[in-house]
Formats: structure tokens, sequence, C-alpha cells
């Protein structure tokens, strides 16, 4: 009992470190935390693959190879068994998660977006366990959604665990499916980099997650390591291949727009199973029933070609190999057609399976496609012009259509070369796989298949106070900070001396300091307390009063931090003190101080603004011109009055009269006699008859008596 009281002390200690440390050290608190995201993320991975593997192996493979050239023989198992997986998929993700079904990176981009990085932990697990089912028994999907999800609720999960902000929580998301791609997809580079890229349309990348990520991702792949083992490239013998003359961009070009039509084939299959199969089989079926309809059309479409139950890529590696290369007695160009059927046969079946409501992605389906392209382009190329390319050439083109497809279907082009070439081992063909991935991205991404994506980081709703964010981030609190503060007591001072040193209108904070260093704070509140009590004010001091426990901030710390702690606490103002942890009196930040400097330095901003960029002057006239019709609008409802006090208010404080009721306005200062402006009124003041009030009207009712 006693070593289980001190574990869960050390653990609560951990988490509040990591809740609180300062800003100097978040980025190493945001390690840590990604290293946990990691490690979680690659234990999930790892069971993923596992179980993929086992399945694969013992249930689909005992009936098919799918790595096999030939095709067109029926089978009842073929048809069966990706109806049953489809139908278990949709039975288990409509009785433990009824949200809107879809592959797993629209789920956690919408997240990103539009949730604050909230994804919970329960929808991408029942995901990613029915995607065993689907892909062990032969339906066109693949892990890699479902794990991309899965990751990331881990990331979010684990951010809120720790108490992390939202705008950290995204990150965390971001990480977690770094981690996951990174982990089943061997590529710990690709994976980061994937997850950082496609929550935007453009080729933009969410910067402030791609250290955590990478951190992420070394430990999912690390933590696959050690649960499985090294696995083989996801082809063999392509670290071979090298790019060597540039007349081997030829075929290269005629891939590229290849890959971006492949692209469109698989979304317009897609949109068309969702749209109209899924739409009328609504009418008629219950939702659970759905995917089981979806994987018998899987099951049909396998019968032609078994090569579309191909979730190991076997049939590409045996093209690889030669043995599907090799004309024998049919000429090449039949080849082509061949390779050429496949891919469609594959697109069609993916978006069956997925496009059904089956749990399953479709970045898998989108490699293999583009390996059946670039095998299709290479067998074309040698029917045209015999001995045209080499024969490594031939088989070049297929990891390079692989990160092609991928780049456009997935609108992640650096990514796509990164994660390819892990996953492959094809270093030596970076050069042509840059100009194939550009160009499919640039000519099919209008046809991406993440439909929550957004077209850059300033389309995000995740970043719509960013330039606020990082200016306040530039600058620190020694910049802002007072360092001589009047509200500075000793700790013997009493409650008559703090009351001298407060301003009337304000919620002053006095910082009880005893040789240069702070004991406590005292809040108004605090000193309210004692004052309401009859003869305790007598002998209580400063001292007593004052709040050990305070929050601070240091002068190295920057302002986004301390007005993130002012919020956190609901104060205006916090102690400043030394960076030593000697507790020592520096000065004190206020929220007035940080919104003046905001304030002048967004004018500052405004000057150069329209200095640089003559056209934005019509836009900023336009914008006062709609600010003085507003106000003129707004003026009727609300007039400013000048009023002596009501006879029946005479002698008697606002509060006592709830004034804003009785008489339908709502004072907002008092002139005095001398002219002086009590503003805002103190509500708790009698009203004298040689006051004016000075007040907004808020009803259309007959004012209070009021001056000519």
């Amino acid at each position: 009992m006693q070593v289980r009281i001190k574990i869960i002390s050390i653990i609560h200690h951990i988490q509040q470190w990591l809740r609180f440390s300062r800003p100097a050290t978040r980025w190493a608190r945001l390690f840590v935390v990604a290293v946990v995201v990691g490690i979680l993320s690659g234990l999930a991975a790892a069971v993923l693959k596992g179980g993929l593997d086992w399945g694969s192996r013992h249930i689909i493979g005992t009936l098919v190879d799918p790595g096999r050239a030939g095709g067109g023989s029926f089978h009842w198992g073929l048809l069966l068994l990706p109806t049953l997986g489809c139908l278990a998929s949709g039975l288990i993700v409509y009785r433990w998660f009824r949200e809107p079904w879809g592959h797993g990176t629209d789920i956690l981009v919408y997240a990103f977006h539009h949730r604050g990085g909230v994804l919970p932990l329960r929808g991408p697990s029942v995901k990613a366990t029915a995607v065993l089912g689907v892909i062990s028994c032969g339906g066109s999907a693949g892990p890699e959604g479902p794990m991309a999800a899965w990751g990331a609720a881990i990331g979010s999960a684990v951010g809120k665990w720790f108490g992390l902000t939202p705008r950290e929580r995204r990150i965390m998301l971001v990480a977690g499916c770094g981690a996951g791609i990174g982990a089943i997809f061997q590529c710990p580079l690709g994976g980061a980099l994937f997850a950082a890229g496609v929550l935007y349309r453009e080729p933009d990348f969410e910067t402030d997650a791609l250290v955590p990520a990478f951190f992420a991702s070394v430990c999912g792949y690390s933590t696959v390591l050690l649960c499985l083992g090294q696995s083989p490239h996801l082809l063999q013998q392509v670290d071979q291949l090298v790019f060597s003359s540039p007349w081997e961009l030829i075929p290269y070009v005629l891939l590229a727009p290849i890959c971006a039509l492949a692209c469109l084939l698989l979304n317009w299959c897609l949109q068309w199973i969702e749209r109209h199969l899924v739409g009328r089989l609504r009418k008629r079926l219950p939702l659970w029933a759905i995917p089981a309809v979806g994987g018998a059309l899987t099951g049909l479409i396998a019968c032609i070609f078994p090569q579309v139950m191909d979730g190991q890529y076997h049939f590409l590696q045996r093209i690889l190999d030669g043995e599907l290369f090799t004309p024998l007695d049919q000429p090449m160009w039949r080849w082509a057609l061949f390779f050429g059927a496949v891919a469609i046969a594959k697109a069609l079946a993916t978006a069956c399976t997925v496009g059904s409501g089956a749990s399953g992605g479709v970045l898998g389906p989108s490699v293999f496609i583009g390996g059946a392209a670039g095998a299709m382009v290479g067998a074309f190329v040698e029917a045209l012009a015999p001995n045209l390319v080499d024969v490594s050439v031939r088989q070049a083109l297929i990891p390079v259509g692989m990160a092609g497809v991928l780049a456009a279907a997935m609108r992640t082009p650096l990514a796509a070369i990164v994660m390819v070439t892990e996953m492959t081992g094809s270093f030596g063909l970076i050069t042509p796989s840059m100009l194939v991935c550009v160009s499919a991205y640039l000519l099919g991404r209008r046809w991406g298949l993440n439909h929550e994506q957004l077209r850059n980081m300033s389309a995000s709703p995740a970043h719509a106070g960013d330039a606020i964010v990082h200016l306040l981030e530039s600058w620190s609190v020694g910049e802002l900070m007072q360092r001589t503060w009047e509200q500075t007591v000793p700790p013997s001072a009493g409650p008559a001396e703090l009351i001298a040193l407060a301003k009337p209108g304000t919620q002053p904070l006095f910082a009880v300091v005893e040789k240069g260093r702070l004991l406590g704070v005292i809040h108004l509140t605090d000193l309210e307390r004692v004052m309401s009590e009859p003869g305790l004010s007598n002998w209580i001091i400063a001292v007593d009063l004052m709040q050990e426990q305070y929050v601070s901030v240091t002068s190295e710390d920057d302002a986004y931090y301390a007005i993130s702690r002012m919020a956190q606490v609901k104060h205006s103002s916090l102690p400043v003190i030394s960076s030593d942890y000697q507790g020592r009196f520096e000065g004190m930040i206020t929220r007035h101080a940080i919104q003046q400097a905001l304030q002048q330095r967004l004018g500052d901003l405004r000057e150069h603004l329209l200095a640089e960029h003559d056209a934005l002057t019509l836009v900023d006239e336009a914008d006062d011109f709609q600010r003085l019709v507003r106000g003129i609008a707004e003026a009727p409802p609300y007039r400013l009055l000048r009023q002596t006090v009501p006879m029946e208010a005479l002698g008697s404080s606002l509060r006592e009269l709830d004034f804003r009721r009785a008489f339908g306005v709502q004072v907002v200062a008092i002139e005095q006699a001398d002219g002086t402006i009590e503003c805002p009124p103190n509500p708790d003041h009698p009203l004298l008859p040689t006051q004016h009030l000075v007040a907004l009207e808020l009803q259309h009712k007959d004012p209070p008596r009021s001056d000519p």
C-alpha cells in the first residue's frame, strides 16, 4: 500500500510539473509528453501490425495468393470473407461508435481545426479494432487511416491528462498521428512530416508540431522495433535502384499525369459509392449492414482480380522480381493493360470497402494503385519503344508511382517522397520522385481524398490568434513590468496602511516584501473580509492576511505566458520574482500594461501595413466608415443623459435603489458639486442634491427629470 501511495505521489508531482512549469521549460515539457505519446502510439501500432500480419496470413492467405498474376476464378470464400469482415466492422462501429464514418485522417483533421485538438479515444480505438477484421478477410482498405486517428486520439488523451492547453493538445494530436503512421509504415521521418502536412491542401506544415512529432515518431518506431523486431522494407531490392541519366526522366514525365488520373479515379469511385450506392441503401438497410454490401462487391471484384486483396504488396514485389514483367508468350502491351486494370479494380474495390462505411483508410490503397500505375507505364514504354529504357528504370517506376499517387491523394508531396523512400529504401530515386510527386500533386490535388483539409494555416480556426500570440511571445515580462510597485508593504503593515495605498476604482494586489524577498500577496477581497469584522482590523497585520501560495512569473517569461496565468487565476496583475528561485521581488506585471503595449504595436503595424500596401487603404477607409455607420445606427436606443438626482433617490445609494431597474438608466458617472467626475461611481455612497448623474438611457420611456 505504501509503495502504491508513493508511486501515485510521484506521478502527481510529475503531472503538476508538466502542467505548471515555466515557458523556459515548455519545450522540454512538450518533449516529455511527446515521448509518452510516441511510446503509447508505438504499442498500439505494434498490436495492430501484429494482428494484421497474422490475420492476412491465416485467414485470407489460406484461400488466395493475391500476389499472383492470374484471376477470373469464382470462389465462394472470396465472396463471403470480405462480406463477413465488413459486416463485423459495421456491427462493431455502429455498436460502440455512432459518429459519422470515414477514414481516419479526416477525423483527426477535423478535430485539429474545429475541436481544439479534442479527439476521444473510444472511436478511433473501435475503428482500429474493426479494421483488423476488414483487412484480414480481404477487404480493400489500409490500416494507416485508423492508425493515424488512433495515434492522434492517444496524443489528445495524453495532452488532456497532463492538462495541456488547446494549442499544446493540438501539437500532441499531430505528434500521435506521426508516431502511428511512422510506426506502422516504418517511416519515422515521413510519418512526422505527413502528420504535420496532412492538415492542409497546400504544401503547408504545422511548424509548431514538427519537432514534438519527430520525438514521438522516433519513440513510436523504436517501440515497434522492440516489440516486433526489424521488418524488411515494403519492397525488396529497390535500394539498389538509382537515377543515373537525365534521359531516364522521359518515362517519369509520362508517369506524373497518370498518377494524377489515378487519384481522380479513386476520388470518383469513392464519391459514387458514398453518394449513390450508400445513399440508396440507407433507405432500405440499417447502417450496420451497409458495409456488408460493400464487402460483397469487393469479393466479386476479387474473383476477377484477386490482387485487390493484397494488403502486403506481394503483387508489386513480384513485378519487381521480374516474374510478371517477362513477356513470355504475351506481348508487353497486354501486361500494360493488365496492370492498368488491376489499378482500376483496386480503386473500385477500395471505394466499395471504405466508401460503404467499413473501417479502413485509403492511404495504403493509394500506394498500391500508384505502384500498379508505375508498372503499367513501364510496360507501356517497353511495348512502345523496346529497349528504350533499362529494366531497372521500369522497376524504379513502381516506387516512384507509389509516391506520386500518395502525394496527389493526400496532398502531401514532400511527405510522400520521404515516406515511400523510407518504406522501400529507394534513396537513389529521390530525384525522379521529386519530379513525379510535385507534378502529380499540382495536377491532381483538386481530387484529394481528405475533405476536411483547409487551404493553409491562415484558413484554420486553430490559428485565428497566431499573430497576436506570436507578438506577445516576442516580449519578455521584464520589458513590460512595473519595477516600482506602489502597493508594496512590509509584513507589519496594518489594514489602515493598506487602505491608504488602494486607489479608488481599482482592485490592487499588495506585495508583502521583507528585505527584498516576496513573502506573499494580499488581494482586495482578503482586506474586505477583515474590514467587515468589527474589531478584527485592530490587531491584524499584513503577514496575517497574505497568501503564501501565489502565482508568479519571472522577468524572463514571455508576455503571453504571463497573461495566460492571469486568465488561469482570474487576476489582473501578477508578481514578478527572480528566476533563481530565491523569491526576490522584482516588480509587478499588469494586464493593462500588456494591453497598452499590444495596442501601440498593432497601431504601428497598421501604419506600416498601409504604407506598404496602398490598395488596403480602401479597405481601411471602408472599415472606418462601417464603424461610423454602426455607431450612428446604435445611437438612438442609447441616449446619453445628464440629470439631477431624482427626489425619491436622495439619501439612498445606487445599490439600495437598484437604480437601473427603477429608472431605466445606467449611471456611468457622478459629477460632484466641485465639477470632478467620479467614474465609475461608487454604488454604496448616498446620492446628494448637489450631484449630477451621467447616465445611458436603456429603455424607451420618459427619462427621469433632467436639466434643460
